[in-house]
């Protein structure tokens, strides 16, 4: 079977915003408590996911993996995300959820996702509290990923692994859950149209020599899994 051509290194920042979300409702922040959030999953509602499948760009064998979507219950509930390092075969560089390929002695897809965040980040098991899962995400690379959204328990130190991980930060789930900081992209290669969303966000903690906020640009496969959340808690 052929498929088309590797999609080209390129900068996500600079291809242009087709649309911005901000016609759609927030999720109602009583629904991100790490209250509300276990009763959804206890009792899920009907829901259909935005993204399911990527355009495939490269040519390889599906792979089975997990990605851990970690919610920090701090005064608010916390998205932890990493930034891969850039000498990574696959997504260099890019803002990812802690997570990876699933191992053949991993019991489950949270014990994927749990034993990646470990190995990835150094978040402690006994920090965290499985909730459950979403539909899976096929990406372009073909990675068949399971996201598992956990509860984590304030208190942990990180030990990121420098070999995979550049950065460690947080995001607040409120600013995620709300579509008017989603933005719509698409770009043309090799004859097919490809679309993905950014959720950037400027880090308040993290000053950059100039002065200027830190941009965290969350696209793509991320993005995609992180608008699936939303359809789920806004359902």
């Amino acid at each position: 079977m052929q498929f088309s051509k590797p999609l080209p290194k390129f900068d996500p920042r600079s291809i242009p915003v087709q649309g911005i979300d901000d016609h759609l409702d927030s999720v109602a922040l009583d629904r991100l408590t790490p209250f509300a959030l276990r009763r959804r999953f206890a009792s899920p509602p009907i829901w259909t996911p935005e993204h399911s499948v990527e355009k495939k760009f490269e040519n390889r064998e599906p792979a089975a993996a997990a990605v851990l979507v970690p919610l920090v219950m701090r005064d608010e509930l916390m998205l932890l995300l990493t930034q891969r390092t850039t000498n990574l075969s696959t997504h260099s560089g890019q803002i990812a959820l802690p997570g990876g390929r699933t191992d053949d002695t991993d019991t489950d897809a949270a014990d994927t996702a749990l034993r990646e965040a470990t190995e990835e980040i150094g978040l402690p098991r006994n920090h965290t509290e499985v909730l459950g899962t979403l539909p899976v995400y096929v990406t372009g690379t073909a990675y068949v990923i399971t996201p598992v959204v956990a509860l984590v328990t304030p208190g942990f130190v990180l030990q990121p692994n420098p070999a995979e991980v550049a950065d460690v930060f947080e995001v607040p789930l409120a600013y995620l859950m709300n579509p008017a900081n989603h933005r719509r992209h698409a770009v043309e290669f090799d004859g097919i149209t490809r679309e993905w969303l950014s959720m950037p966000y400027l880090d308040a903690a993290v000053r950059q020599e100039d002065g200027q906020l830190k941009e965290r640009f969350i696209w793509g496969a991320t993005a995609g899994m992180l608008r699936n959340l939303y359809r789920f808690l806004s359902a």
